[in-house]
């Protein structure tokens, strides 16, 4: 049975290591790829201004080029701060759902051995009538409809 075992985790670390060699050289790869595709785009963008600036002038052409990246930057920082707070609440409420998830769990792993317990029954149903009480309660305290008319006389 070792030697099955033995067998058995060689291969995976083997596996393992080769797709850690594979996903490394991939890195470099689209790292090297990367790179020289910047170099491209400085290349096209000195082009543009070289032609631009034969036709406006070195000084419009400097002007518009610097007024267009700064408008890029601009656009740039609007639209991370727009999907930023959208991506913020969207972990807030994966986080909510988790941790929901791990304590039903956790009240369904201790649910047995609460019911064996000497408290038993009391155990279990106190804290329910205190759940449900705090629902009415959070229910009852919302503002309704009629709380909200700024005209209204207390």
């Amino acid at each position: 049975m070792e030697t099955l075992v033995s067998l058995i985790s060689t291969l995976a670390s083997g596996e393992a290591l080769a797709a850690l060699r594979r996903a490394r050289m991939t890195a470099v790869l689209y790292g090297l790829a990367g790179v020289f595709a910047l170099c491209g785009i400085g290349f096209l963008i000195g082009a543009a201004y070289i032609w631009l600036a034969e036709r406006y002038g070195s000084l419009a052409t400097s002007l518009g080029f610097g007024v267009g990246f700064l408008v890029l930057a601009g656009l740039i920082l609007v639209i991370h701060k727009l999907t930023a707070g959208t991506q913020a609440r969207r972990r807030a409420r994966r986080r909510k759902a988790d941790m929901t998830a791990v304590g039903v769990t956790a009240a369904l792993a201790l649910l047995p051995a609460l019911a064996k317990s000497k408290g038993g029954m009391g155990a279990l149903l106190a804290p329910a009538v205190a759940l449900v009480a705090y629902a009415i309660y959070r229910e009852n305290a919302k503002p309704g409809p009629q709380d909200k008319d700024p005209g209204a006389k207390p």
